[in-house]
């Protein structure tokens, strides 16, 4: 299954942000840094290292914000976006003032390396399913303000975006068919009332659930926490009634069930363990000293 393509929204989004970080770490402005270059600091270099094995995202937002602070400083990849690195591997070579190397290192890598956890674990969960027509697919499972930005890790790590938000598109869940009454009485309100293009996709639980689903025109059917026998009866039920329904699997998926799932017939898997259960990976910035007078 060849891996989704990643894309960051562009600057006029991310800036505002980026300045908010920038803003929070710096308060009233750098002491440190400040204090040893009161005028003009010097021009140098600082390099990025692996501290462990891991997949690189998030160098695009990094040297953004070194941009941010100053347009003289160049980021320069030496592991490319969404590429491998091994420990000890110098990941990015940074050329600019010292003084703003100092104050953007932190910000930077906090990018960096939450954004290299999250393709990292992401990467292993697509690898167990890389030879198979199943696709891996993130949730709404995602740290407030960080959306984007986590969401983007994981389709560098090989996933495949699900909803960004409540307004991309319908997902009816156990306390919405709860509270409309049934799963039929769910999907006839809100197909009446929603804009043309959005899809439909209800969550189900029970062969039960997936037949009702199917008889009211679901357009994906989300097959949550089933056993895997009962699942792959619920694939070839509904690919026998309309196979034009795509299907989702999701509930407690792990390295090392995922396969088993895919197996059975489903064209997504979605998880929130790539975001929810990633630890950062461990980069350093290491300033070059030989190149200060």
């Amino acid at each position: 299954m060849e891996s989704a393509v990643a894309v960051l929204p562009p600057w006029i989004v991310l800036d505002p942000v980026l300045k908010s970080w920038l803003l929070e770490d710096i308060g009233r402005g750098d002491r440190t840094t400040q204090s040893l270059f009161p005028g003009k600091a010097q021009v140098g270099r600082a390099d990025w290292i692996a501290k462990e094995t891991g997949i690189v995202a998030g160098l695009p937002l990094a040297a953004r914000v070194f941009e941010l602070l100053n347009y003289q400083v160049t980021f320069v990849p030496i592991v490319a976006e969404g590429d491998s690195c091994k420990k000890g591997q110098v990941v990015a070579r940074i050329h600019g003032p010292f003084d703003v190397l100092l104050t953007g290192e932190r910000v930077a890598l906090n990018i960096a390396m939450r954004l290299s956890g999250i393709a990292t674990l992401t990467g292993k969960y697509a690898e167990q399913i890389a030879d198979l027509p199943t696709q891996l697919v993130d949730t709404r499972k995602t740290t407030p303000g960080l959306r984007v930005l986590e969401k983007y890790a994981t389709q560098v790590g090989g996933a495949v975006n699900h909803r960004m938000g409540l307004d991309d598109a319908v997902m009816i869940k156990d306390n919405h068919i709860e509270a409309a009454g049934s799963i039929g009485k769910a999907i006839a309100l809100i197909r009446s009332r929603i804009p043309y293009p959005l899809t439909i996709e209800v969550e189900t639980e029970t062969p039960d659930q997936v037949q009702e689903a199917i008889q009211h025109g679901a357009d994906i059917i989300m097959l949550d926490n089933m056993p895997l026998d009962l699942m792959q009866q619920a694939v070839q039920m509904i690919r026998q009634k309309n196979d034009r329904i795509k299907i989702e699997a999701s509930g407690n998926i792990t390295l090392e069930t995922i396969r088993a799932v895919a197996e059975t017939g489903v064209d997504y898997i979605s998880t929130s363990a790539p975001i929810t259960r990633s630890t950062w990976l461990d980069l350093s910035m290491n300033i070059v000293m030989s190149t200060m007078e």
